[in-house]
């Protein structure tokens, strides 16, 4: 694969597993220098560690750099950026992925949040959106510097509409105002802000989800699409995607914007980590099958067509209501 981002400095938070290390893999295999962090660095058990994603960076030709840090901790997070500035004189990309509220969300899986404690919220949108703010701070100062840069804060269809809890919602629609909102502030300097939404990743968490719904013989339309990784995208393709944003000499023209990876991946030409073409979460590929299931074998015959925003906002859109 051609090493097209050759000199350039990226930073990838909370990789030690999941998307996280898929998107330093696919900025790695593409030739940039990736930073990686993470509270394991080696590991003793299937919880994922920073020097298994430097080695599957290492496997593609990349290189990696991994450093230890626990991002709920400001001061390891300003000593991280004051590193990289010693090192590498510059941050060409951040991407902000870490976060820890996975246990906790499915800890308070089918509960209302009253029946969780209030702490709930913290373990969703701590080392998450906060996290993503504090790391933001420190890049922008790096890049405006430059005039230069990207930062990518790694959202959700969550955004969007109720999945997964209420701080778990309100968090990922914050992570998409916070992509927004610093980029008014960015354009002026030429740093561009993106909030990426990932469709259905087979993440492990994701994976063992799925085994549980198959245990648990759950039969409504949206458990079924999880048991059965209809239309999964790998982590990788979500790195493919920001490496070809980093490349892209008119990403500016996208900044403040939401940016689906699926269709992104479609504009871009890129395909998944198997070779599949997962579509957008809005395509009438998707959105027939879903609500059909017999028609998933026949979904290459459906138009990949994504349903307009707009119209998207009046039938989805769950809150706020004007």
């Amino acid at each position: 694969m051609s090493k097209y981002l050759e000199g350039k400095i990226a930073l990838v938070t909370g990789a030690t597993r999941g998307l996280g290390k898929g998107i330093a893999v696919g900025l790695g295999e593409a030739g940039a220098t990736v930073y990686i962090t993470g509270r394991t660095l080696e590991s003793n058990d299937n919880s994922g560690s920073l020097r298994e994603t430097e080695s599957a960076v290492t496997d593609v030709g990349g290189i990696c750099i991994p450093i230890q840090v626990d991002h709920s901790d400001d001061e390891q997070v300003r000593l991280l950026f004051e590193r990289i500035q010693d090192e590498q004189g510059k941050l060409d990309v951040l991407v902000n992925n870490v976060y820890s509220g996975v246990q906790a969300i499915t800890d308070a899986s089918r509960k209302g949040f009253w029946e969780s404690e209030p702490n709930f919220w913290d373990a969703c949108n701590n080392v998450g959106l906060r996290s993503h703010y504090v790391a933001s701070v420190y890049a922008a100062r790096m890049m405006t510097q430059h005039q230069q840069g990207l930062i990518c804060t790694i959202s959700s269809w969550g955004g969007l509409s109720y999945i997964f809890g209420v701080p778990y919602t309100v968090g990922k629609t914050a992570c998409d105002r916070l992509a927004a909102d610093m980029a008014i502030e960015l354009k002026p300097h030429n740093v561009t802000s993106l909030s990426i939404w990932p469709g259905i990743v087979g993440t492990e968490h994701i994976t063992q989800l799925a085994a549980q719904m198959r245990e648990e013989e759950a039969t409504d339309a949206q458990s079924s699409i999880f048991r059965e990784g209809y239309n999964w995208e790998t982590p990788l393709l979500t790195g493919r995607v920001i490496a070809a944003l980093t490349a892209d000499p008119t990403v500016m023209r996208r900044t403040g914007k939401v940016q689906i990876v699926a269709e992104l991946a479609q504009y871009y030409g890129l395909v998944d980590q198997n070779g599949d073409r997962p579509v957008s979460l809005r395509s009438l590929r998707f959105i027939i099958p879903f609500a059909i299931p017999a028609m998933r074998k026949y979904s290459s015959l459906i138009p990949n067509i994504n349903i307009p925003w707009s119209l998207l906002l009046l039938t989805t859109l769950n809150s706020p209501k004007i």
